[in-house]
């Protein structure tokens, strides 16, 4: 019973640090990435569609973001989407790909990324802690049930906060990676 409970946790803790993984590979850090398009989505044959899903994406250097679409008529329609995304930067199309030069950030900038990268860590940690006390509340109903003692309810409490500890622990490592990132110039 507490076995599934812990294997529960761990995988959907897993899950949560995946999550955040993925949000703070979007936030734009000063160096080109092709992952900063990720949220970028076109109208391929009317489906909502990835950018990396029409076209190839590469980072010829450090701040180019290269896109070349597989169909020539998704030029004009990739450039659009990038204009429009809250990524705050400015596509050249060539006629045959799509250039996008990734300026250098300003300190103001750096700032508000910081936040940004801070808050999606936040968030983290609350999911992280949602999924805490939901297994903790499990714990409690097993021993409410007699299925298990007071001595086993409070030693599985204790695993379960010694586990959300390491999990907390690895945002905070990867949000303080990713404000170092943010801050090299």
């Amino acid at each position: 019973m507490l076995d599934s409970i812990f294997s529960e946790l761990e995988e959907k803790m897993n899950k949560s640090i995946q999550a955040l993984k993925k949000e703070l590979a979007s936030v734009r850090a000063g160096r080109a990435s092709v992952n900063m398009l990720d949220r970028v989505d076109v109208e391929y044959y009317g489906t909502m569609t990835p950018v990396k899903n029409v076209a190839n994406i590469t980072t010829p250097d450090s701040r180019t973001i290269v896109i070349t679409p597989f169909e020539k008529n998704m030029l004009s329609v990739i450039d659009k989407a990038i204009q429009k995304s809250d990524l705050g930067i400015m596509p050249s199309n060539d006629g045959h790909s799509i250039r996008i030069v990734i300026p250098q950030l300003t300190q103001e900038r750096r700032n508000e990324l910081k936040k940004v990268v801070n808050k999606i860590g936040e968030e983290g940690k609350v999911a992280l802690r949602n999924e805490r006390r939901t297994a903790i509340d499990k714990i409690k109903k097993l021993e409410k049930e007699s299925k298990i003692s007071e001595d086993e309810s409070k030693k599985a409490q204790d695993k379960v906060q010694k586990q959300t500890d390491k999990f907390i622990s690895e945002v905070d490592k990867l949000i303080e990676a990713k404000n170092k990132e943010i801050l090299e110039i």
